[in-house]
């Protein structure tokens, strides 16, 4: 069985779902966590998957992009005025509807990659083995709703604390 960890990131984020037939099309605003689950067979040689430091540094500058951002739909009647007004404030969702879930996947994606770098790059300031795998991105809107991605491949169910192994 292999070992996990989770770091969780916050950020300030808002979104408008241009298809929403409630007040969700409409701009607001979420104060988003973020928790990144990684996974190793076997611990280092300081006993962790990885040091926390580690997920923080690959994760944040993207992750950063997004606080105090409008994420916005381009095929949006309003996303160009948008775009105009607050200029990189506004992010972009080709023909896309920015919902929490397909911010999971987009944060999932990306975190993956910049992991994946950080794993082979000499001068990336804490250690990590390319053998750490992202396994699960979680993404709160609110406190009581969330969506998530997860790799299929590495895992074999969702992570259900209640479940009994």
């Amino acid at each position: 069985m292999p070992y996990r960890i989770c770091k969780t990131l916050e950020i300030e984020n808002g979104h408008m779902l241009a298809r929403h037939p409630d007040t969700c099309r409409f701009p607001h605003g979420h104060s988003r966590r973020v928790e990144i689950i990684l996974e190793a067979d076997q611990l280092d040689e300081n006993g962790m998957v990885c040091d926390f430091k580690a997920v923080k540094f690959a994760a944040c500058a993207f992750l950063e992009k997004f606080d105090h951002a409008l994420c916005v739909n381009t095929a949006d009647p309003m996303y160009q005025t948008l775009k105009e007004a607050y200029g990189e404030r506004i992010i972009p969702f080709e023909n896309t509807e920015p919902t929490t879930e397909v911010l999971a996947k987009t944060f999932f994606d990306h975190i993956s990659r910049a992991l994946a770098v950080a794993a082979t790059d000499s001068s990336f300031p804490y250690p990590l083995r390319s053998s750490v795998r992202l396994v699960r991105l979680r993404v709160w809107e609110t406190s009581t709703s969330w969506a998530e991605y997860f790799d299929a491949a590495s895992c074999e169910s969702p992570i259900d604390p209640l479940r009994p192994n």
